[in-house]
Formats: C-alpha cells, sequence, structure tokens
C-alpha cells in the first residue's frame, strides 16, 4: 500500500525552513510542549486527505519535525498506532540497515526545499523490514516559500531488486536484466502529484480511491497505475552549459505557450532550442572559450523522471505539465505469465528475471531469487527423477517439458507444469534459458500423486508453456546482452557513417570528406560547441561548428550510466542504427556517430525553424488552416512511409518532434522510442473501377501501388501520453498501425489546438482513448474529407484502421489530400500560418581557440582512449 506524510515548515503563523536535521539523533521523541501546543492541519486539508487510498503523516518543521497528523494507512503499512506517531519524527521507521546516504539525500532535500525520490529500507514496529520508495514533493506559497513538504511512500519489497541492484557480472555488466529502481521512481510520481493537488487545493476532494502503483503483474491494470505524471522539470542551471544557454536568451525565454511545453523520452532532437528567436535578432556566440565536460553528471531540464540523485521537480501548476515520451515497460516485462530468464554462462546458472507473476505465484520477493538457482522451489516430495531429467536438458542445451511438485516461500506446495527452453544468439551459441510455470494443481486435490487432469488438458496446459516460452524468447532479443563486454555494447557507435547518395553533394558532406581525408575519421575532437539546445533525462544536445567551416550541426550525447539504470540500451543502439540508415529529405541525416568514456554521441542536422509545436502555439488560436495542415501532414506521412518501408515503427509521432527547415519543410526527429524490425515491399496492383478500367485504355497500364509495413508486432509501452494507440495500452501487441492513430491525433492538434482524449491525469486519458467516443468542436469549421480521415485514422480496432491495408498509400489516395503533387511536394513553397515560421540565426566564428576544446576523452570500438592530435587552426 502507497503511503504519505506531509511536512509543514510554516506553522503557528511563523515561516521557518525546513529542518535539516532530519534523523541527526537516530531516535524519536516528542516535541516539547503539551499535546494542546502540537501542530494542526486544517478540517478541510484533513477531509481531503481522507478520500485518498493512501498513507499520509502531517509534521511540523521544528527541528524533530513532530507529527501532526496520521492516515489510517499509514498505520497499517508500519503497525505503529496513534500514539506511537503523533507528535514524534518520521525516523522511527529507520533502523540498522537504513541506507544512511539515502538518508543524507533525505536531510538535503529537506533543508533545499527540494523534491527527492530514493529507495531505503525501514522497519514495522515488530522489527519487519521492508524497502520503501519514499517520494518528497515541496509544496511552496505565491512568494515561493516551501509551505509544506508531501512525502509518498510505497512498500516495494516484493518487486524491487534490492541490494542486487549494484550486483555485477564479472565482465562488468549488471547481473539482472532489467533495472526496477528506475521504473518504481516512475510509478511514484503520478499518487505523489494527486496529493499535491489536495495539499494546494483542500476544498477539492480526492476522487476515489487511488491504486498503489506496485500491483502485481505486467498488464493494462498495473501498467495504468504505473503510469507518471509529466511535470516541469528540475533546475536546468545546474548544468554548466545550460546557464550560460539561458544567460544568453534561450530557455529563459520560454514564455508563449509554456504552460503546454512536452517532450519526448530524451528530449526532441536537434531542436533550435526553444521559442525560434526574431529572425533580425542573432545569437551571439559565445563570449568566452566554453568546454562541454560531460564527465559531470548532467541534469534533466524535463520531465519528472528522477535523477541518478533522486531529485524531482513538480512544479507550481499541474495544468503546465509536459508531454512527456512515456517508456514504462519493455516487451519483456509486459508478458503476463510465470516465468523466469537464466544465464547458463555464469556460475550455477543464475536468475537473471523474474516476472511479476512469478514472484506472485511463489511467493518470493524479486531480492531473493535474482542470482539463484531455480533449484529453491523443490522441497521433500519433489521427485528428483524429474529433476535429473531438467538437468540433463540443460547440460544438453535442449527444451523439455515436465510436471513436477514444487513449493511455495510459505511451503505450500502446487503442482508445476514446467517447460524449460534454451535461447540462442545469432551465432547459434546458447545464450539463456527461460523457464515457464504453470500451476497445475488446481486439477486435482494435492497429495502424494500428479493431478489427474483430462488429455486433453494437460496437452493445452503443455502448449501454454511452450507458447509463453518462445514469447519470452522474442522478448528478450529486444534487450542488449549482458554476456557482452560492455565496450561491446557501445561498439556501433563508433562506426564510420557512410554518405548518403541523396546527401552526397551537400556542402556539409563535403567539408566532412575533407577532414576524413585529413585525419581518417571524424571524431569528437573536429566540433566545437556554440550552445546546449537543452538536456533531457539521459543526456545532452548541442549545437556544434564543424571546426574550420561554418556549418553547425546538432550533437546528442547520451549518458551511458543513466541509460543502463533507465533500461534504454537497447533504445540508444536503435536510435543509432535508424539513424544511420535514413536517407530521406524529411528525415534527419546521421553525419557521425562516437563515444567517449561516459558518453555516446550522434551528430545530426540542426534545424534553425525550431519545433512544429511552437509554430503551432504562436499562432492566433493555437491551430492551422486545413491548407497548411495538410501540407505539414503530407510531408510527416512522406516520412512515415518512408520509415516503414525502412521497417521503423516510429511511435512517437507529435508536434514537438515535428521540426522546421530552414527552407520550412519539416524533418521528422527523436528515434528514441521506435521500433525496428523487417519489411517486405510489394507491388500491388488495385482493383479496377471504371474510371481505372478508362485510363487504362487511354494509357495502357494502371499504376501499380506500393506496399511496405513492419512485419513484427512488439508489446513494449512505449509513447507520448495522449497519442498512444489503444493497442499499445491494452498489451495486445502493435505494429504499423499505432503510427496512422497517432497521425489521426496530430492532424486533431493541428486543426482544432487541442487532442481529443486527454482527460484530467493520465489514467483518464488511457481510459479515454479506450472508450471515449471521438468528437468534433463545432468551432473552426473543418471539411468533412479531414473529419472523415480523422475518423478512419482513430479506428480502435487497428485492422479496421485506416492504412491497415495498403499502409501508407491508403493515406495517400484519401480525398483529404486530393490535388497535392506527392512526388514533387518536396519542391514546393511550404504555405504561410498566420504567424509564419522564424528561423534562428547563429553567428558562427571562423577564429578558433584551443582552449574551446571539447572536454572530453573519446575511445574506439574497443573501448581504448583515443590518443589524437589537437586540429590545427586552419583548415
Amino acid at each position: 500500500m502507497a503511503g504519505q506524510y506531509i511536512v509543514d515548515p510554516a506553522l503557528n503563523g511563523a515561516n521557518r525552513g525546513p529542518s535539516a536535521d532530519y534523523s541527526e539523533d537516530g531516535g524519536s521523541k516528542r516535541s516539547s510542549g503539551s499535546t494542546s501546543t502540537l501542530p494542526r492541519i486544517s478540517h478541510d486539508l484533513k477531509d481531503a486527505l481522507s478520500t485518498f487510498k493512501h498513507t499520509f503523516v502531517v509534521a511540523d518543521a521544528t527541528k524533530d519535525m513532530a507529527i501532526m497528523y496520521a492516515s489510517a494507512g499509514f498505520y497499517d503499512m508500519t503497525q505503529y498506532g496513534p500514539e506511537d506517531v503523533i507528535g514524534k519524527n518520521c525516523r522511527f521507521l529507520q533502523g540498522p540497515g537504513t541506507d544512511q546516504e539515502e538518508v543524507a539525500r533525505i536531510r538535503r532535500a529537506i533543508k533545499n526545499g527540494e523534491s527527492h525520490c530514493g529507495r531505503l529500507l525501514n522497519f514495522k514496529k515488530d522489527g519487519t523490514p521492508f524497502w520503501n520508495l519514499l517520494t518528497l514533493a515541496p509544496i511552496k506559497n505565491e512568494q515561493g516559500q516551501v509551505v509544506k513538504f508531501i512525502g509518498m511512500q510505497v512498500e516495494v519489497t516484493q518487486f524491487t531488486e534490492g541490494e542486487l541492484e549494484k550486483a555485477m557480472r564479472p565482465n562488468g555488466m549488471s547481473t539482472s536484466l532489467i533495472k526496477y529502481d528506475s521504473r518504481q521512481k516512475q510509478g511514484a510520481t503520478e499518487s505523489v502529484l494527486d496529493i499535491v493537488d489536495a495539499v494546494k487545493n483542500p476544498s477539492q476532494k480526492g476522487q476515489g480511491p487511488a491504486p498503489s502503483p506496485f500491483q502485481p503483474g505486467a498488464g493494462l491494470a498495473s501498467l495504468l497505475a504505473a503510469v507518471p505524471k509529466s511535470t516541469p522539470s528540475a533546475d536546468p542551471s545546474k548544468d554548466e552549459l545550460a546557464t550560460l544557454y539561458e544567460s544568453e536568451g534561450g530557455l529563459a525565454d520560454r514564455k508563449e505557450g509554456a504552460g503546454k511545453r512536452r517532450t519526448s523520452g530524451f528530449m526532441n532532437l536537434l531542436k533550435s532550442g526553444g521559442k525560434p528567436l526574431q529572425a533580425d535578432s542573432p545569437i551571439a556566440t559565445l563570449t568566452r572559450p566554453q568546454s562541454l565536460n560531460l564527465s559531470a553528471e548532467l541534469v534533466p531540464t524535463q520531465g519528472t523522471t528522477p535523477d541518478a540523485q533522486g531529485a524531482l521537480n513538480f512544479g507550481d501548476d499541474r495544468a503546465a505539465e509536459e508531454r512527456k515520451g512515456l517508456d514504462l515497460a519493455t516487451t519483456l516485462e509486459r508478458i503476463q505469465k510465470n516465468f523466469v530468464i537464466t544465464d547458463p554462462r555464469l556460475p550455477d546458472n543464475p536468475i537473471i528475471f523474474a516476472s511479476d507473476d512469478f514472484l506472485t505465484l511463489t511467493e518470493y520477493s524479486r531480492e531473493e531469487i535474482l542470482g539463484r538457482n531455480c533449484r529453491f522451489l523443490q522441497g521433500p516430495e519433489t521427485d528428483q527423477k524429474t529433476v535429473e531429467e531438467i538437468r540433463v536438458a540443460i547440460r544438453e542445451e535442449k527444451d523439455i517439458t515436465v510436471q513436477l511438485l514444487n513449493y511455495k516461500k510459505s511451503g505450500v506446495p502446487f503442482w508445476n507444469m514446467f517447460h524449460l527452453q534454451p535461447v540462442r544468439d545469432k551465432r547459434g551459441e546458447l545464450q539463456y534459458f527461460i523457464g515457464v510455470q504453470l500451476d497445475a494443481s488446481a486439477w486435482d486435490s494435492m497429495g502424494d500423486q500428479a493431478p489427474q487432469a483430462p488429455p486433453q488438458t494437460k496437452a493445452a496446459q503443455k502448449s501454454i508453456v511452450k507458447d509463453s516460452a518462445l514469447e519470452a524468447a522474442a522478448a528478450v532479443q529486444e534487450l542488449p546482452d549482458p554476456g557482452q563486454r560492455p565496450e561491446d555494447v557501445w561498439a556501433g557507435h563508433s562506426k564510420p557513417v557512410l554518405t548518403k547518395p541523396h546527401k552526397r553533394d551537400a556542402e556539409a558532406w563535403k567539408a566532412i570528406k575533407l577532414i576524413k581525408q585529413r585525419d581518417g575519421r571524424l571524431g569528437l575532437r573536429h566540433f566545437r560547441p556554440i550552445r546546449p539546445l537543452g538536456s533531457g533525462d539521459t543526456g545532452s544536445v548541442h549545437l556544434v561548428e564543424l571546426k574550420g567551416t561554418k556549418h553547425l550541426f546538432a550533437m546528442k550525447a547520451m549518458d551511458k550510466q543513466v541509460m543502463v539504470n533507465r533500461n534504454k540500451v537497447h533504445r540508444a543502439i536503435t536510435e543509432r542504427d535508424i539513424l544511420a540508415a535514413l536517407d530521406h529529405p524529411f528525415l534527419p541525416t546521421l553525419y557521425a556517430s562516437f563515444q567517449t568514456a561516459t558518453h555516446v554521441c550522434l551528430v545530426t542536422d540542426y534545424c534553425p525553424g525550431g519545433e512544429l509545436y511552437y509554430l503551432l502555439e504562436q499562432q492566433p488560436q493555437k491551430r492551422f488552416s486545413e491548407e497548411v495542415v495538410r501540407f505539414f501532414a503530407a510531408e510527416v506521412l512522406l516520412a512515415l512511409e518512408y520509415l516503414h518501408l525502412q521497417g521503423v515503427v516510429y511511435r512517437d509521432l507529435k508536434p514537438e518532434n515535428v521540426l522546421l527547415q530552414e527552407t520550412g519543410h519539416i524533418l521528422l526527429t527523436d528515434f528514441d522510442l521506435s521500433f525496428l524490425t523487417s519489411s517486405s515491399p510489394t507491388m500491388v496492383r488495385p482493383p479496377q473501377t471504371a474510371g481505372k478500367k478508362k485510363r487504362k485504355q487511354q494509357n495502357g497500364f494502371v499504376r501499380p501501388e506500393l506496399v511496405a509495413e513492419p512485419t513484427t508486432n512488439s508489446n513494449s509501452f512505449v509513447g507520448t501520453e495522449e497519442y498512444i494507440a489503444p493497442e499499445i495500452i491494452s498489451g495486445s501487441g502493435h505494429s504499423g498501425s499505432v503510427d496512422w492513430w497517432a497521425f489521426g491525433i496530430f492532424i486533431y492538434e493541428m486543426l482544432y489546438g487541442k487532442t481529443p482524449f486527454r482527460g484530467r491525469n493520465r489514467q483518464r486519458t488511457f481510459t479515454n482513448i479506450l472508450l471515449k467516443d471521438l468528437t468534433f468542436p463545432p468551432q473552426p469549421q473543418v471539411s468533412l474529407a479531414a473529419r472523415r480521415f480523422i475518423r478512419g485514422l482513430l479506428e480502435r480496432d487497428p485492422n479496421k484502421r485506416l492504412g491497415a491495408g495498403k499502409g501508407a498509400t491508403e493515406l495517400k489516395a484519401h480525398p483529404f489530400f486530393e490535388g497535392l503533387n506527392w512526388p514533387l511536394i518536396r519542391f514546393d513553397h511550404p504555405p504561410n500560418p498566420e504567424k509564419p515560421v522564424q528561423v534562428s540565426k547563429v553567428e558562427v566564428r571562423e577564429s578558433l581557440d584551443e582552449k574551446e576544446e571539447l572536454d572530453w576523452e573519446e575511445v574506439d570500438e574497443q573501448g581504448h582512449l583515443m590518443q589524437e592530435q589537437i586540429v590545427p587552426t586552419s583548415m
């Protein structure tokens, strides 16, 4: 059960800052004064808090921070009563195993009036230890003073890896396939923001029970409850270059439309740095030499994802939230079956992944089983002959299905229909074993004999466990192999990037070619930083100049360790692979990729026109005319068509990810949530209508149509809240059709200035996506063709959705696009919206200074530091 406590530093008329002395004496005692002098909370606040199915305590901000209120849920969780809690400090939950470094971080957060999210070991009244995910959130008054702290507690004992989070393989990779702290911290955000609202507006009662974000299982109910709320982010001033950028009128100038700021999983790649600047107001270059020191921790500036130290920023206005790209679960985590994955390459074939359903079935916690062999399920009545059959199958690397008696943690026996499935890598070498369990006890009363189920039932059970194993085997291949060396994981980022055929005559490529001819390869040392374009939850984006030229690029630098901790390694690898394959006028070009000891870097196009989102926000009614919508939608459609042809499911379409080139044409960016599979392009001759038969007589042929859609499904939970397709939410598996759903939302937003299914919180938004009828506002007036087009795209059944049959070809033939010359649209002049595109101007100096070197150490494919000479000051 989740729990909250609230610390109120503004009591009895005194506006004292919150105490840093959170647990200096290590004990708990009553605050000075009689019971009558204990701080009180208002009846409205008490009533508001009582509506939530969480636990709360309210404490003052004296040195002891005495608790002034506790809800029933808090007592249930901790087993303490009112006489143990009221007037005392929350440190009574601490014990001998509590991490004092985490406690120190909590103290600092309270002292500084900051947010924090972290996991620490606490103890119930009877001494039972439990893992507590603690989330602190400050409440500030209109003067910016902290008046309350909200702290949410969630017991995550069963599902966290606990101390095993730090367990490492001999090769330096993590023992566990999934890092769970990141998942759990994301989930905690949703509930604490509900409490923030209640404390700030106590007259608005809570909306019924709030489910715990960490229910067992990985199905729809669990994922809906675990959705984090996107809110304004941490202060970017903690990053040196972000601070400099703010001083130059970049991030700090985001005024108009900031209340609806939305961002993607890392952040929007290649953006021009927020709100496009006036064309007559060029941005000056740096006034002093600057270095980019990526050995320092990068501070997220957007979203509510906790950083490495647990810092959060919930902002002061929940309405001013960001549409952040979600990465809630991989396909592997969403498989709702009882299974484990072991690694036979490690001693004793230990478990490296356990599904939530397996934990529920066996009653063990994740911390108790990760790193152990599965034999802990055996007991006195387990048939050792069957166990030996399993051992032989492991030695011979074969699959096997058996039934044997196993035991839960409580000692309760159950008949287990067990299937062992070996998984091999691309070279055919053994990589994992997957063990799927099915509780077959229901078919017979427990006894010495196996349950006597009908033959057809046993056959069905065997089919279930085998199919589940194959499903898990396919899903685990999406993740990086932990058996690799760390340097092998990132080796792809050190590969040379080849010139794209359609860009080979571009001046930027010519300049790069000269450098390659001179130095052999393009690397980090060839770029000079101009200014940061922003930062996100895994790194930062910088505007850089190719030294000795006036060519500007956007360089995305991602922190390796942060990506490991947040289960994003495979996302980064996929993004690089996708970018390397692109050659299209409406998609970015990858010019270089390389790695440092701490970061991987991608160099691609810089778009001075900024985001389509900002252009949309600048319009008088925050919407475009239908003519403008049709043009931008057509270019996005061509980009999506090309991606699907390459086997890429984009999965994060929204105006924030559509950038504007200097010409006014679009560039679809940000592929960190994309899925790369295969595609089978085919030429299809359309059925001949009467009109087409006539044309055939005139022209002698009917033009065939190209159909190319991704062929493989995924089931990971990714995307942006308002744009996510129903099949992603429901977990039924998805492919390219999710992009057509998002395309419908995209067009709707450009026409009406809002999305059709947004709710007051993420759970309500998802409910609307699944159930709410699609409606169109009476104003502005939109053509029937546009409304029919949107309705066809927003069909909940992906098999009936527009584009399900012939993909982009089907969409391009719709009357909404009538009259467009598709082959020549790239040469058309984009129509001007009411407020036209404003291109950001950047002044680039020709002189160079050795002090402007990027302060990183580049490494090669093997992870070895590269000894390179400084680039001379002239070509």
